[in-house]
């Protein structure tokens, strides 16, 4: 009969031992899952404040690209209004030339049409440069 309690408390030991050696291994795990979870957690707040940066400087060049494009529409209609003025230009000193021309072969007749040909495109500058002020 001695055996046979000795037996009992034996294997009510190692079951204990067993039961203490699984709830060991069970707290470690937990341990470790504890541990993965503060360090993925902690890794998604580096992540999440990264993609902010991200859209902050996102914003900022679409600003800057913004800023640039209206910059670059408003050169294109300085351009164009230069050449405009270069072109109105060529023309009133090429009559200016061929007035001086026709002054010095005495061709009075092509002096005068060329001189008001002059006066009415002079005449039509400056209105249409009234309208646009």
């Amino acid at each position: 009969m001695r055996s046979n309690v000795d037996t009992k408390q034996v294997a009510q030991r190692s079951s204990l031992k067993a039961l203490q050696r699984r709830n060991l291994k069970r707290k470690n795990r937990d341990k470790k899952l504890s541990r993965s979870i503060k360090k993925i957690r902690a890794d998604m707040v580096e992540i999440s404040e990264g993609q902010k940066r991200i859209r902050e400087g996102q914003m900022e060049v679409r600003e800057k690209f913004q800023e640039i494009s209206k910059e670059a529409a408003k050169l294109k209609e300085e351009t164009s209004q230069i050449c405009k003025q270069s072109a109105a230009n060529q023309l009133r000193l090429d009559l200016m030339f061929q007035i001086v021309k026709a002054r010095a072969e005495n061709d009075f007749a092509k002096d005068e049409l060329l001189t008001q040909t002059l006066r009415d495109l002079m005449a039509k500058q400056n209105m249409t440069k009234n309208q646009g002020l």
